[in-house]
């Protein structure tokens, strides 16, 4: 059994501390003077969700809701376009409504939301891949799922068959 909770707070207190230590050189130690208060008409604006892009959406369905514990809030399918769209999220199942209009109204007023983007063909081809931002040149991070117990839940995790890029306690 992995380390507990107060592990995981002192991993975050020394990497606040870390953050808060050394400025020289930091590019835009100013940060907050180039933010604005949020204008009124975007007050009801909301963080609905992030799109990747899947070159197999059995795979994904399968890791964000077997692994990470998604559930699939909508899927709809562009045949003309040839692409699919799969929205997961963690809402109770009882919220979801049945009647498919309402379904998809209901679905794009949940916050952050994952939007998974299937182009159709994409899991045939051996050759194709989608750049992951973990090589040169280096973009997209992750996204952060707040987790309990990140221990237990790594431990659960590798159980399932997942292969880490990185843990925890590895570094930014």
């Amino acid at each position: 059994m992995g380390p507990g909770p107060s592990r995981m707070r002192k991993s975050l207190v020394s990497l606040v501390k870390l953050a808060m230590a050394e400025k020289e050189g930091v590019p835009c130690p100013d940060a907050e003077t180039y933010v604005s208060e949020p204008d009124e008409s975007c007050k009801d604006f909301i963080m609905q969700q992030t799109m990747m892009r899947v070159k197999n959406p059995k795979k994904s369905l399968d890791f964000y809701s077997r692994i990470l514990g998604m559930r699939l809030l909508k899927k709809l399918d562009f045949p003309a376009m040839k692409f699919s769209l799969y929205f997961m999220g963690y809402e109770p199942a009882e919220d979801i409504p049945q009647d498919e209009t309402e379904r998809t109204r209901w679905t794009f007023s949940r916050k952050a939301t994952v939007e998974l983007t299937h182009n159709w063909g994409t899991e045939d081809d051996p050759e194709f891949q989608y750049h992951n931002g973990n090589k040169d040149p280096r973009g997209f991070g992750h996204i952060g799922i707040g987790v309990p117990d990140v221990y237990k839940a790594c431990e659960r995790f590798e159980k399932l068959g997942v292969n880490f890029v990185k843990k925890a306690d590895d570094g930014v």
